[in-house]
């Protein structure tokens, strides 16, 4: 999908701040209205990177409102500081360090956990400021006397006032954030926090650092909190309490719902929508605290039938107006499977350290799970040479799945030991194994749904290109180094090049297996697994992906897990066959073929094995 040029986003930006100014009167907007819309859309920001990108919902968001608006007041009115503009750089540095802090705290629960953790440091942090931190804060009184901040240009002076003078100063403020937050959402980090909110488990097992990447999500959007809520002061000459209470966040959320979430510009739009029908509520319609009742009203009809906002609705119906024709749609076909030498070659492990090791790939010593009284797996001994394709099968009940678990680290094992490439792998996480380069694919599609064919593997080739963390939050995607040619060999050789560009809900069903294969392989592993890559595949579509695993077998080692016996026979030069969560036997394809043992297992025989 072609994306908007940033350049334009951010000159119809500057010009709609700009046109603000000369149009909202006419419609009714009072400045003050207008500048407190101003802050809602800095504060939505953060919130909007937070919880429309990366899929975090938190409820605290007026503890760092609170914190950065308090402590840029403190310096400000007790003439610690005297530059308004410092004051306030330290007070959001100061929201981002209280957001560290409470982001290690509440990052170790996800979901409602997560969510109900935010609202509980959130009621803490209102507490301190009216009790134990009154001196500081002023408590119910807040802090008065908060100056305005003046500029010299040579020989002017411009003393910011109130009205529309602070407009453009909150302006200038805003089309600062924006401009970092479009870089940021443009970048690899962007890109990432997107995956981390569709697929978080997919994106740790490409190889980042899911959690580290939400705690930096979570500091920038305390950061963007912290700067809005020292404007919060600036603007009013006065910090509020009220900035600390649960209907600060309450209210932020609301209005990103109602803007669209995942826009950056949603937030500013909701705040628009939220204000002005207040203040029409309340002053046009005389209906006095009612209004609340009315706007609860308009919330839940925009979040029934508008369920991504406003911008989202809109998104929706420009799409539908550009949707193509059914006949061309159907008559659109993935290109074949082709196996091409050069490419094959290219996308092989290309660039990752691996220490120089001439024992086996990867070694299994007395591998063994339990879970309570059960073993799913018992002291299996197991080994992989380099450049070998390795079968695994077993009846139902074998305890292939767990034992492919442990490979990856997914499952860490009761017992036992696993080296790869002569390296103690025991206990290591699913990220860390897959930069070493042993990587997976499920036997369930985990991709990334709302992405493209495209950013899906991007996403997979960012981590090995980047490695498990990196804050570039302004560095352009396409400025990282050798990434589109990696996807690019990487859609070739799965056959889906000319499906590049479309979304991974419009994939068939085999189209989606193939995808689920290129996101293994575009994490360059030096050792693969595939877990049932032909399931419930069609005739057709198992063909081609036997094809498909004869030709990304070259100079890469390969464990494959599957019940397709045939397939299994033909692709593989070894077999290591597991029955009752323990090793039955292994050997070639033809003496698997002949071993009686084999033969009783997948017959229902049990006594035979012993």
């Amino acid at each position: 999908m072609r994306q908007t040029p940033l350049w334009l986003i951010v000159a119809l930006t500057a010009a709609g701040l700009v046109a603000a100014r000369f149009v909202l009167p006419h419609l009714g907007f009072a400045p003050d209205t207008v500048n407190h819309i101003l802050i809602w859309g800095l504060l939505g920001i953060g919130f909007d990177l937070l919880f429309g990108y990366t899929g975090l919902l938190s409820f605290g968001q007026a503890a760092f409102y609170g914190t950065g608006g308090f402590v840029t007041a403190y310096l400000l009115t007790r003439n610690i500081m005297v530059s308004v503009i410092g004051a306030l750089f330290v007070g959001m540095l100061a929201a981002a360090v209280v957001g560290a802090l409470v982001g290690v705290v509440a990052l170790r629960r996800t979901g409602i956990y997560f969510a109900m953790i935010t609202v509980a440091i959130a009621e803490m942090f209102f507490f301190l400021e009216n009790s134990p931190l009154s001196a500081y804060t002023g408590g119910e009184n807040g802090l008065p006397g908060v100056p305005s901040p003046s500029f010299e240009l040579g020989p002017l002076i411009w003393h910011v006032g109130t009205g529309w003078s602070m407009y453009w100063f909150l302006a200038a403020c805003y089309f600062i954030g924006i401009v970092i937050a479009l870089r940021i959402v443009r970048s690899p980090v962007g890109a990432i926090l997107t995956a981390i909110r569709d697929n978080p488990e997919r994106a740790l097992a490409v190889g980042h650092g899911v959690w580290r990447y939400k705690l930096a999500a979570f500091v920038i959007a305390a950061a963007y909190a912290g700067i809005a809520g020292g404007l919060l002061g600036v603007l009013q000459g006065y910090m509020p309490p009220e900035a600390f209470t649960f209907d600060t966040s309450g209210q932020l959320v609301m209005q990103t719902v109602i803007g669209g979430g995942a826009t950056l510009f949603g937030p500013l739009l909701g705040a628009t929508v939220w204000l002005y029908l207040r203040d029409f509520l309340q002053q046009g319609l005389g209906l006095g605290t009612t209004w609340k009742l009315v706007l609860g009203l308009v919330f839940v009809l925009l979040v029934c039938f508008l369920r991504r906002g406003l911008i989202g609705g809109l998104r929706d119906l420009v799409a539908m107006t550009r949707r193509r024709k059914p006949h061309e749609e159907a008559a659109e076909e993935s290109a074949p499977i082709v196996a091409d030498p050069p490419v094959l070659a290219s996308i092989a492990h290309r660039h990752r350290d691996e220490p120089a090791f001439s024992g086996p790939v990867l070694e299994a010593r007395g591998l063994t799970k339990r879970y309570g009284g059960l073993f799913a797996n018992r002291d299996i001994d197991f080994a992989v040479a380099d450049g070998e394709l390795r079968g695994i099968i077993g009846p139902n009940g074998a305890g292939k799945s767990t034992f492919f678990k442990m490979l990856t680290c997914e499952v860490h094992p009761t017992a036992g030991q696993i080296l790869f490439h002569g390296r103690d792998i025991t206990g290591m996480g699913v990220a860390q194994v897959c930069q070493l380069g042993l990587t997976k694919s499920y036997q369930v599609n985990q991709l990334f749904t709302r992405q493209t064919v495209w950013q899906n593997v991007m996403i997979a080739a960012l981590a090995e290109r980047r490695g498990p963390f990196r804050l570039d939050l302004l560095r352009r995607i396409d400025r990282v180094p050798g990434l589109e040619t990696q996807v690019e060999q990487t859609l070739a050789l799965v056959g889906l090049s000319a499906r590049a560009q479309v979304p991974v809900s419009d994939l068939a069903y085999g189209e989606k297996r193939r995808l689920e294969i290129a996101l293994a392989l575009a994490a360059s592993p030096s050792l693969l697994l595939l877990d049932e890559p032909l399931a419930g595949m069609s005739p057709r579509e198992r063909a081609e992906t036997v094809q498909l695993l004869k030709n990304i077998r070259r100079g890469r080692t390969m464990i494959v897990v599957d019940h397709d016996m045939d397939a299994i026979f033909e692709l593989a030069e070894r077999i290591t066959v597991l029955h009752e969560g323990r090793l039955l036997a292994e050997g070639t394809p033809a003496e698997i073929q002949r071993n009686s043992f084999v033969q009783d297992a997948y017959l229902g025989g049990v006594a035979a094995a012993e």
